[in-house]
């Protein structure tokens, strides 16, 4: 499963410094097929003690995380809707990930350049959702237009999509963010087809910076209204220091808490941004372990037995038969398969089964 995150932001914020400390984090293209080489893709792995204890439990040669797509984009400017700057690169390239990591500078540090000035964060995350509602409000007015003759001679379908696309200028012409809308099942199926930019979830990645003042310890009220802002939309946020975090891609694990205590930064920005992009797409990983390999697969949230078997190989969808289940937790409480299934902890699933995050699987057709 190929799902992709793309980085955007305004110059300055730390948007090419946070994609090259993701991609130190990438993984063999050889082991991920569905990969484009281009040097402005990262896949990277998804963080996850799960994989290495199984990996130690299984005595294994190889092992292999599951991975996400992170896309470098063209820096926004004001009236990238209308082509200004890289305008139309940025949309073009924005329209084919999945969702959005909006990197949003909180840091004041007069060595560098803010391109409205000031910091401003909220300020910034408008700019950047209004030339995305503009570009989507385009689109909607042209198709718009496209369909108003076939709505005319009373085809169900053109006026079930007009229906649907007045809905979203509304919205649109209002400021908002076309996601913001609430859709029945019917209509949110019509809007597939819409390709809006707005209807992809949003990240919010919000950089700070060690030694420089950050909002977020500052605490007054440009933090507040911020945090405010993203409560009020339900959007995920994660503070992270890009700057800490690209210095320390070349660190050595061992070394690299040290680093961190040195820099008063503890947490792992980088690991908590990518689970949260993992999380924001919707995405769960299940476990195949043995000699050879242990491995953490992709897959949807709902995705049933057969097609998480589809991710491994089509045959494990098309001619599934079975599938012995057993969760991660369970399966190194028992220390071993084997113990495991004299236990009674190994069942057997199928077709209809909802595979469930951590599910350690063996399929059988």
């Amino acid at each position: 499963m190929s799902l992709s995150i793309g980085i955007v932001g305004l110059p300055n914020v730390g948007k090419s410094t946070l994609f090259n400390a993701l991609t130190k984090r990438s993984v063999p293209a050889e082991n991920f097929p569905f990969c484009t080489i281009d040097p402005s893709v990262g896949v990277v792995a998804v963080p996850d003690q799960r994989l290495e204890q199984l990996s130690t439990l299984s005595h294994s040669k190889k092992t292999i995380p599951a991975a996400v797509e992170f896309v470098d984009i063209a820096g926004l400017v004001k009236g990238a809707a209308e082509g200004e700057g890289l305008g139309n690169q940025f949309l073009s390239h924005i329209r084919e990930v999945d969702a959005i990591a909006e990197v949003v500078r909180i840091f004041e540090d007069e060595d560098i350049l803010h391109v409205h000035g000031e910091i401003n964060p909220l300020e910034d995350i408008g700019v950047i959702n209004l030339e995305l509602i503009m570009a989507d409000l385009q689109s909607v007015s042209k198709r718009l237009q496209t369909i108003e003759r076939d709505a005319k001679r009373g085809d169900k379908d053109a006026i079930a999509e007009q229906g649907v696309l007045a809905k979203f200028s509304q919205v649109l012409l209002g400021g908002q963010l076309a996601r913001t809308l609430n859709l029945s099942p019917k209509e949110r199926e019509i809007a597939r087809g819409f390709h809006l930019l707005t209807m992809k979830p949003i990240l919010y990645v919000l950089n700070k910076k060690s030694g420089a003042l950050n909002l977020d310890e500052e605490n007054r009220e440009r933090w507040e209204t911020l945090v405010e802002f993203l409560e009020q939309v339900g959007a995920p946020y994660v503070i992270v220091d890009v700057g800490i975090e690209n210095e320390l891609k070349d660190v050595s694990t061992d070394d690299k808490m040290q680093f961190r205590r040195e820099f008063g930064v503890v947490d792992d920005g980088l690991s908590g941004l990518i689970r949260a992009g993992y999380t924001l797409l919707n995405l769960i990983t299940f476990f195949t372990t043995g000699e050879d390999e242990t491995r953490g697969w992709t897959v949807s949230k709902d995705a049933t037995a057969p097609q998480a078997g589809a991710a491994i190989h089509s045959d494990f969808r098309d001619k599934f038969i079975r599938a012995d289940i057993i969760s991660t937790e369970k399966l190194l409480e028992a220390g071993s398969y084997s113990t495991a299934r004299e236990k009674g902890w190994v069942r057997t699933e199928g077709k209809g089964y909802v595979v469930q995050d951590g599910d350690v699987i063996e399929f059988k057709i």
